[in-house]
């Protein structure tokens, strides 16, 4: 492709420009919000502040271009998901650069994001065809029961900071490939990964004006309206739970439906009888991987007093080597996304160490040439804490390795289970049967065995319970969301009426 083409991909491009109807417009008020690189702490680039009559504007446009989508025949529509799984690849590595800037992902993060992203549209390119509905027999003489899947119409997308690309991507495309069309509100911190890059990227795979309509601007002005607007028939979020609660208050005043995705604490249980290197190998990429920043990461290790001082021993030296730094080099541990995150990272780990427990390793910033508030923190690990403890009772959601100990399986059941979330989860058992008998045990949507919990097939669902979130990702579960099914009856022959 042409030099022009790929520097519309580039942070340097320009991406001060919402997208509503297929056209590239400035926002209403004509404001801007600075983007900034979390390793460098530098202002990158600016996107559109926008506001409630931008957000108007955009719902608009989708509900316009709904009814003319929908209409489009399964065969288009999956040619166009296709060119979308095309285009996304030859602009793969640009891409990964975009991630490292706004994101902090570090290169091997962006990658992994990349291709989930792709695992997620190639997915989604088979659902036009999968909109199938269902024949049934009647209990009326001569009537014909016809039950067909038909999209929502349209569905609004709150993208997270954390994953931009392939969260989004996951509720963006089948949404679309499903006859709906979509209005994209991403993440402050991420505006150009998690919306306008999409928005680019449809417009070059060929899609019809209307179809994706992206809306950047802070949530703190905008979100609620997005949220809750009257025109929006499915809201997809993923983040918080204290603000997945609101977004979906939002959006039942309308009935919309709501998928959730939210937060997380999920367990690794180490039992006496496990493969401890295996263990530990799970567990450091479990906790660091993203710098801790995903939903579906470690957020507390119960390992068996028998192997537990052996276990803390093991994790706290592989903590001390993993390289941190900027996520433009060649590190393991990238930065934090903003300053109140790693605040509050650093609080609990504070806060964790004054109510007993023993820092083994880490608990403070790396320092980094030229960044005058380094937001990158040292891979932590913290020894002899009880599931009361800031960093294991809370998300902590950074580099941060709350290490508790059991005495049987039993309390590693109760104590992995005594949270209001229920994500993921992992177990080390040695037997994978054993683990499996454990796996069952634990209140959480997802759990894998002698594995660690940060696993997403786009062919597989993914979903939560409890606090966690409600809706289900992946598969036939999001298309489920984003489709309503209509019963038609046929009375073939005259009916007889009591009346």
């Amino acid at each position: 492709m042409a030099q022009d083409s790929l520097s519309r991909y580039s942070i340097d491009a320009d991406w001060s420009s919402l997208y509503i109807g297929g056209e590239w417009r400035a926002s209403d008020s004509g404001d801007t919000i600075a983007v900034t690189d979390p390793s460098t702490r530098e202002t990158v680039t600016e996107v559109p502040r926008g506001n409630d009559a931008d957000v108007d504007a955009a719902y608009e446009a989708a509900a316009e271009a709904q009814t003319e989508w929908e209409q489009t025949p399964p065969a288009r529509r999956e040619e166009l998901v296709q060119n979308l799984l095309q285009t996304m690849d030859e602009h793969s590595e640009e891409i990964v650069d975009l991630l490292a800037t706004e994101a902090g992902q570090i290169e091997g993060m962006g990658e992994t994001s990349v291709h989930l992203a792709e695992d997620q549209i190639a997915e989604a390119a088979t659902l036009p065809r999968r909109m199938k509905g269902e024949h049934a027999a009647s209990n009326i003489p001569g009537k014909e029961n016809v039950v067909q899947r038909e999209p929502q119409g349209v569905v609004t997308v709150i993208s997270p900071w954390n994953f931009p690309l392939n969260l989004s991507a996951r509720a963006i495309v089948p949404a679309v490939a499903a006859g709906n069309t979509v209005v994209v509100k991403p993440a402050t911190n991420t505006p150009v990964v998690g919306g306008l890059l999409f928005a680019r990227l449809f417009e070059d795979a060929g899609f019809p004006e209307g179809v994706i309509n992206v809306v950047t601007g802070r949530g703190s002005e905008i979100g609620d309206a997005v949220a809750s607007h009257d025109q929006s028939d499915v809201v997809a979020f993923t983040g918080s739970t204290e603000v997945g609660r609101r977004v979906a208050a939002a959006a039942g005043e309308n009935l919309a439906e709501a998928a959730m995705e939210l937060g997380g604490n999920n367990a690794h249980i180490v039992t006496d009888d496990a493969d401890l290197e295996q263990a530990v190998n799970a567990g450091v990429f479990g906790s660091f991987a993203h710098q801790g920043q995903v939903c579906i990461s470690i957020n507390r290790h119960l390992v068996h007093e028998d192997v537990y001082d052996e276990y803390v021993e093991k994790i706290a030296e592989r903590a001390e080597n993993l390289p941190a730094g900027s996520a433009h080099d060649h590190v393991v541990v990238g930065p934090i996304i903003d300053e109140s995150q790693r605040d509050e990272i650093l609080d609990y780990v504070e806060r964790t160490v004054d109510a007993g427990a023993t820092l083994e390793t880490g608990g403070e910033t790396v320092e980094l040439d030229g960044v005058e508030d380094s937001l990158v923190v040292e891979p932590t690990v913290l020894s002899d804490v009880t599931n009361d403890m800031a960093a294991a009772c809370n998300e902590h959601f950074g580099p941060v390795v709350p290490v508790i100990p059991f005495s049987d399986v039993d309390e590693a059941v109760e104590l992995a289970n005594d949270t209001e979330f229920g994500l993921s989860g992992s177990v080390h058992a040695g037997d994978v049967g054993a683990g499996k008998r454990i796996a069952q045990r634990m209140e959480t949507g997802m759990v894998h065995v002698n594995d660690q919990p940060i696993n997403d097939e786009a062919h597989v669902p993914f979903s939560g319970t409890g606090a966690s979130g409600v809706g289900g990702y992946n598969t036939d579960d999001f298309l489920d969301e984003a489709t309503e099914k209509k019963w038609i009856s046929l009375q073939h022959e005259d009916r007889e009426f009591p009346f």
